[in-house]
């Protein structure tokens, strides 16, 4: 039985809560044709091995497209199928890094977002925790959580995963998904 997802899902926890887990059953739980967008970079070993786990999570059949800045791209190529963005949170890292103009690439994250399909977006829960010390880091802070207020407010469905839990915070969860 396949499920139906509204256009867009946001799918927010902590680090290793087991959000992209549940994103990826999600949308595996469509059974339409599948695309992982990644906006991780390998930098280190570290990443490289956290990006080696997700890939062999996920099974053939999804198609993946690498975009660590732009997303627009990736969401035009990926017409008539449900995206899974893995994850904002990487992606605005990316952009901070990169000195980008974070106000122009949220806003044609949003139009692409408006035009796009079927999407289920990752992101990280970062307020939970004390004030960051260094400035960069607050930034940061700030920057994720304005953009995942902007992206819970433009979503159909909001789900919190806590230990490997979904919660829903906003919508309702599809049938047949859990």
């Amino acid at each position: 039985m396949s499920t139906s997802l509204p256009k867009f899902t946001l799918v927010v926890g902590g680090a290793a809560s087991g959000k992209s887990v549940f994103a990826e059953t999600l949308a595996r739980a469509t059974q339409a044709p599948l695309t992982y967008v990644a906006t991780a970079q390998a930098f280190d070993d570290e990443m490289r091995d956290k990006i080696a786990s997700h890939q062999a999570r996920r099974e053939d059949g999804w198609q993946t497209v690498e975009a660590p800045l732009d997303l627009t791209p990736a969401l035009k190529a990926a017409e008539g199928r449900v995206v899974l963005i893995d994850c904002f949170t990487l992606w605005l890292t990316n952009l901070i890094l990169a000195e980008a103009d974070l106000d122009e690439a949220e806003a044609r994250l949003f139009a692409a977002l408006d035009r796009a399909d079927r999407v289920i977006g990752v992101t990280n829960e970062v307020g939970a925790g004390i004030v960051p010390e260094n400035a960069l880091a607050r930034r940061f802070r700030a920057a994720q959580g304005r953009l995942n207020q902007s992206l819970a407010a433009r979503a159909d469905l909001v789900v919190t995963v806590i230990a490997g839990l979904p919660l829903v915070l906003k919508g309702r969860m599809p049938e047949g998904v859990l």
